[in-house]
């Protein structure tokens, strides 16, 4: 496995990031622990979840299951670096308007306390808002997260699904204040989303980001499901599908052409870039998994990726160039 820092923090982290939105989900507790195990025993030491992972009234339970597999010791939390987000309605005892969707000071402190215990651990290395919420200041937000790590319960701040000038903003009033700001943006960012080419991927890079893209195979469109019948697995990929068709039947004859496959090409695409820290691979199956690792060591060649772009056009570089002149 390859290493890389987490944005301009000394953290280091996997090239590859093992996404567990499915865990408790389609993926059970045995295959969960049994995918975990396999990324630490790959080198792979960056893990994502959220506290709503799980979903509505069973938002919690991915937090739970990382949590029982690491009171299975031998190391298990002491080799991850772990992240999880604040934002979403947990559901949970807590009735009346503080229990809805935001960023307030007083719901990162109920949540965060709420995360620690789902995953029996003291603390989390990565912290991430899971979206932007506009209502609540900077210097609201920014003392909510001083004191956690104060406290030691979180060492840094990353943010999810952010514009670019949300970043800007959230790093200028951290500087304002002395503090290290934002380590990471997640965002989504693949071959068929490359918008973030014009301002969150230009922005992180400036102001020292990392960026960690989600759903880098775009639901599996990016990993040869257009070949199967039925194509899409979520609701709606079957019109995206067909929308794509033409890109997606001329990136699968690119692919046999060098001799790799769909969904290792559009991971190796995302690790050529510098802003990209660590895609998110959010598997399934322990199979998926195994299959995931080798896109570290893909290298591609001028020529595919020249041919990548002009099968899945960029918005033409960063913003105002890529539209200015």
């Amino acid at each position: 496995m390859k290493y890389t820092y987490l944005g301009r923090s000394g953290l280091k982290v996997s090239k590859l990031c093992l996404g567990t939105m499915n865990f408790g989900v389609d993926t059970d507790e045995r295959e969960a622990f049994r995918i975990m195990d396999a990324a630490l025993d790959a080198g792979i030491n960056f893990f994502d979840t959220a506290n709503i992972y799980g979903w509505g009234e069973n938002a919690g339970r991915t937090e739970e299951i990382i949590g029982r597999w690491f009171k299975e010791g031998e190391g298990r939390r002491e080799r991850t670096v772990l992240a999880t987000k604040v934002y979403g309605d947990m559901h949970d005892t807590y009735d009346g308007p503080n229990r809805e969707q935001g960023l307030s000071a007083y719901k990162i402190r109920r949540h965060l306390e709420g995360s620690l215990k789902r995953l029996q651990t003291d603390h989390i290395e990565l912290y991430q808002m899971h979206h932007v919420d506009r209502n609540v200041s900077w210097n609201e937000l920014w003392d909510a997260f001083e004191i956690a790590q104060m406290q030691g319960k979180i060492g840094y701040v990353g943010s999810s699904n952010f514009a670019g000038w949300d970043i800007a903003v959230a790093q200028g009033e951290a500087k304002a204040r002395g503090r290290l700001g934002l380590v990471s943006e997640q965002h989504k960012y693949n071959l068929l989303c490359r918008l973030p080419e014009l301002e969150v991927l230009p922005a992180s890079q400036a102001l020292g980001l990392g960026v960690i893209p989600w759903s880098p195979l775009d639901g599996g469109l990016l990993a040869g499901n257009h070949r199967r019948k039925g194509g899409g697995r979520r609701s709606g990929d079957d019109k995206r599908l067909e929308k794509h068709r033409a890109q997606l039947d001329a990136y699968a004859k690119l692919c046999d052409e060098i001799g790799e496959p769909e969904d290792l090409v559009s991971l190796a695409w995302l690790l050529h870039n510098p802003a990209v820290t660590a895609p998110i691979i959010g598997v399934r199956t322990l199979e998926q998994f195994e299959r995931s690792l080798r896109a570290v060591e893909l290298e591609l060649s001028e020529e595919t990726l020249k041919r990548i772009d002009e099968i899945f056009p960029g918005p033409g570089g960063d913003a105002p160039r890529a539209y200015a002149w």
